[in-house]
C-alpha cells in the first residue's frame, strides 16, 4: 500500500483555490512584477519578517529591511543571521527543485547556516512543540522514522504533481512536513512551499 496523506477536497477548498488563482491572474495581468523590482523586494522583506516572527524572531520590519539593505542593526546575532539566511534562500528560490528531497536539505542548510548545530540534515533526536507555558502540545515522530516518512511524502508529491493543483499540493506538503518535523529547528517551510505552488 502506497503512502496517501489524508485530505478531502471540499467545495470551500475549491472556492479558495479559485479565488487565489483569480487574484494571481489579476496581479499578473495588471502589474508586470518583473519590471517592478522594488515591489518584489518589499514583498520579500515582509515575507521574511512574518515567517521569522513565527519562529520567535523579535526583529521589527524596519530592522529586517535594514539588515537586507546592508545597514548595521542592533539585535541578537542569531536573529540577524536568520534574516540574512532567509534573504539568501529567497535569492536562490528559482534554483530549487521542490520535488527533490536533497534540495530541501540544501535549502534548510541555507536557512539555518550559523544558527543551529545540525544544519541541512534531518534530526537525530526526539522533538516536540511546546506552548508558552512549557507544556508539550505535540510530539513529532521518532527520528528513525523521519527519512522514510520524508521519502514517502516526496514520492507522493512526485506522483501527484501533475494531477493535483499546486496550491493544494503545497498545503498538503506543508501540513505533512510540519507533522513529521524533520529538522531540529527551522521546520516552517514557507519558501519551499512557495516554490511548489509556483
Amino acid at each position: 500500500m502506497s503512502y496517501q496523506p489524508l485530505y478531502t477536497i471540499t467545495n470551500q477548498i475549491l472556492a479558495y483555490v479559485s479565488s487565489i488563482s483569480e487574484k494571481i491572474g489579476n496581479i499578473s495581468a495588471t502589474h508586470n512584477l518583473e519590471s517592478k523590482t522594488h515591489l518584489r523586494r518589499n514583498n520579500r522583506i515582509r515575507s521574511i519578517h512574518s515567517s521569522l516572527k513565527i519562529e520567535a524572531n523579535s526583529l521589527s520590519l524596519g530592522q529586517v529591511r535594514d539588515i537586507i539593505n546592508g545597514k548595521i542593526v542592533l539585535g541578537k546575532q542569531k536573529e540577524i543571521q536568520e534574516v540574512k539566511n532567509a534573504f539568501d534562500a529567497y535569492e536562490r528560490i528559482k534554483e530549487i527543485d521542490p520535488y527533490d528531497i536533497e534540495e530541501l536539505k540544501k535549502s534548510h542548510g541555507i536557512m539555518t547556516k550559523y544558527v543551529v548545530d545540525i544544519s541541512g540534515e534531518f534530526r537525530n533526536s526526539d522533538e516536540g512543540v511546546f506552548d508558552d507555558r512549557g507544556r508539550c502540545i505535540f510530539i513529532a515522530p521518532p527520528p528513525y522514522l523521519v527519512p522514510s516518512l520524508m521519502d514517502d511524502l516526496f514520492n507522493w508529491m512526485q506522483d501527484e504533481k501533475d494531477n493535483t493543483h499546486p496550491l493544494i499540493l503545497s498545503c498538503i506538503f506543508h501540513y505533512e512536513f510540519v507533522f513529521i518535523h524533520p529538522f531540529c529547528d527551522g521546520n516552517v517551510p514557507s519558501r519551499y512551499q512557495q516554490q511548489i505552488a509556483a
